[in-house]
């Protein structure tokens, strides 16, 4: 075996600890079919699972961008074989932060629906690299968003995240400005229906606890998780990817949802859960250790649903958070701010200038 255990196959969903959730309404393909519809990361782990529930909805045209080729090849290559001929699919690999090439795409395909999934997401890395984190997260959604205007599209989703909420890192700031941006462009009268969607950690989804654990677990051990009394809140990648696509067709306009994930789950639960489901004892095969919070990690998510300020919609899990957008002019200013740090490639200046652009950001010591 090289070194590696014999690891049991089970079910990411029974990590959930939960039913997952199942969405009935049939408005949701309805609403996607015979639409053009790019998404951009379209590779990634919500990316693809966006892609692969879109592909069955009859879509007119399907088209994946992302930068890494590898994820984004093997989702054609599924599509391809599950559709054949009878989705109308293409791939582009371009950056978001190329503006030519990003602009070259709408120009062939005229979009009607964006969902912008590209990101830079990992915490850890996006704190050593917080230059690249303001480039590609803030800087690569402007570029998506002035281009979905001036091509007209009809409906802009964004994908964020709950480390947005009172954001302590620098990729939950980088997509705190994000929403900003996508809220104030629905105020501005361009065509283009704006919302995002806020949800919390994807179980499986690349990056994520399971993927290490499982790959922990294979070497023996041990287990490693930062704090035990560290919680998250879980979904799964179809899940997510669901209620996304529920959440664009409720939007308005400048809706910031937030999708309900249930109770939260204790990372210590979790990793003893899949131990035993691999087919160890906890403790006596496998050994669980702590390695302290790294930086810009938070012990415990913002509680996301708070009935007090949020406004309910027709579907049980979805809610809406209250926030006045801000008008353009001082999304411009801290643009502008945010710029000027990159510019230096300096990543302290570039975190001091998040700091700026959103009050909430608390910036945690190594």
């Amino acid at each position: 075996m090289n070194g590696k255990h014999p690891v049991k196959d089970f079910d990411i969903e029974d990590l959930l600890f939960r039913s997952e959730v199942v969405l009935p309404e049939e408005s949701v393909p309805t609403y996607y079919r015979d639409k053009t519809v790019l998404i951009t990361g379209g590779g990634g782990s919500i990316g693809g699972e966006l892609s692969r529930q879109i592909a069955g909805m009859e879509p007119k045209r399907l088209i994946l961008l992302d930068i890494y080729e590898n994820g984004v090849y093997d989702i054609q290559q599924e599509l391809r074989m599950m559709y054949g001929e009878r989705l109308n699919l293409s791939v582009e690999i371009v950056s978001i932060c190329d503006r030519a090439g990003l602009s070259a795409v709408f120009d062939a395909y005229h979009p009607e629906v964006v969902i912008h999934a590209a990101a830079h997401k990992h915490v850890p890395l996006m704190e050593h690299s917080c230059c690249e984190a303001v480039k590609n997260n803030v800087f690569g959604t402007c570029n998506v968003v002035e281009l979905s205007e001036q091509s007209g599209v009809g409906r802009f989703l964004m994908v964020s995240t709950d480390k947005a909420v009172n954001p302590t890192s620098v990729m939950g700031a980088t997509k705190r400005i994000c929403e900003m941006i996508v809220q104030s462009r629905s105020r501005c009268g361009t065509g283009t229906v704006y919302s995002a969607t806020r949800f919390g950690n994807v179980l499986g989804s690349a990056g994520s606890v399971i993927p290490l654990f499982r790959m922990q677990i294979m070497h023996g051990g041990p287990v490693t998780l930062t704090d035990r009394r560290m919680i998250r809140y879980f979904m799964t990648i179809p899940e997510a990817a669901r209620l996304v696509l529920q959440a664009g067709v409720l939007a308005e306009n400048g809706e910031l949802f937030v999708l309900d994930m249930g109770k939260p789950v204790r990372i210590l639960d979790l990793a003893e859960a899949m131990i035993r489901k691999s087919g160890y004892e906890p403790y006596r095969d496998i050994d669980i250790v702590e390695t302290g919070l790294r930086p810009g990690e938070k012990l415990y998510e913002e509680l996301l649903i708070r009935t007090e300020e949020l406004d309910r919609t027709s579907h049980t899990r979805i809610f809406i958070e209250r926030d006045t957008p801000l008008p353009w002019k001082d999304i411009e200013e801290k643009l502008e701010i945010l710029g000027n740090a990159i510019r230096s490639e300096d990543n302290d200046q570039a975190r001091d200038a998040l700091k700026q652009a959103v009050p909430a950001y608390r910036i945690t010591q190594e």
